[in-house]
């Protein structure tokens, strides 16, 4: 029995005409993904970044050499705003972890470029977490982690569509 169970049967006991079954799967959800968001906040605190800085460099890093993408395309892959993101490549800059460069084919335009510390930073950040996810999983066996990647690509489907 976990939290939600408890949480289940007092609901139950409350509204018992009220079918809450959905919060079974998806109350554990939420939960998992709050104990993850802190779990990867801490292992990345010991690379000295915060979440957003590695989704960031991410970003960039798995952009293939020469590691650069436009704002337009950061602010795409990381869920965020204009706004948001200039204040980000600002800072993220003013750490030496990526450079601003002017863009070839638009000369109004520029590209974010992450800098030989910002790769080394987040590859190292991104090993840690894997060995943190990888023991996460390990709860459950490869078969039912094929399945729960089945199940959870058609859960956010449809957040995700354009």
């Amino acid at each position: 029995m976990d939290e939600v169970d408890l949480i289940l049967a007092a609901w139950a006991r409350e509204l018992p005409d009220v079918d809450v079954s959905p919060l079974g799967s998806l109350s554990r959800l939420s939960r998992l993904a709050r104990h993850l968001d802190r779990a990867r906040s801490d292992a990345f605190a010991a690379h000295e970044l915060e979440v957003w800085e590695f989704d960031v460099l991410a970003a960039l890093r798995r952009a293939g050499p020469p590691y650069e993408l436009s704002p337009g395309e950061l602010i795409r892959q990381t869920l965020s705003t204009s706004g948001t993101m200039t204040n980000r490549v600002n800072r993220l800059e003013a750490r030496g972890l990526v450079v601003r460069q002017p863009n070839a084919d638009d000369r109004r335009g520029v590209l974010v470029r992450l800098t030989d510390t910002g790769r080394d930073r987040v590859q190292d950040a991104l090993a840690d977490l894997l060995t943190f996810e990888r023991g996460v999983l390990s709860a459950i066996d490869p078969d039912e982690r094929e399945q729960l990647v089945v199940l959870l690509r058609r859960l956010l489907a449809p957040f995700e569509r354009n």
